[in-house]
């Protein structure tokens, strides 16, 4: 069984987590182009490597950050977003 360390209820099985995405930099509403709108919300980094990604607890609604090697499938560490990554 996979286990995936909540950073507020530890240690738990991955069934009880939902994955939501890669971490990326939203662009600015007032500015972005149209090509920009697009590349953001089609177009996503499928490269293998270590990866920001958004996380939930679902039995808790605790979302977090966790640092995955996606080469490896490995969890390198789990935090809370404060927003200034």
């Amino acid at each position: 069984m996979k286990i995936l360390t909540c950073p507020l209820n530890g240690p738990r099985p991955v069934s009880e987590f939902f994955y939501w995405g890669e971490v990326r930099p939203m662009p600015n509403p007032a500015a972005a182009s149209d090509d920009e709108w697009a590349d953001y919300v089609f177009n996503r980094n499928g490269a293998p490597g270590v990866k920001r990604e958004w996380w939930c607890h679902t039995p808790s609604n605790t979302w977090f950050i966790a640092e995955r090697d996606t080469e490896k499938d490995v969890v390198l560490k789990t935090y809370f977003y404060t927003g200034e990554e």
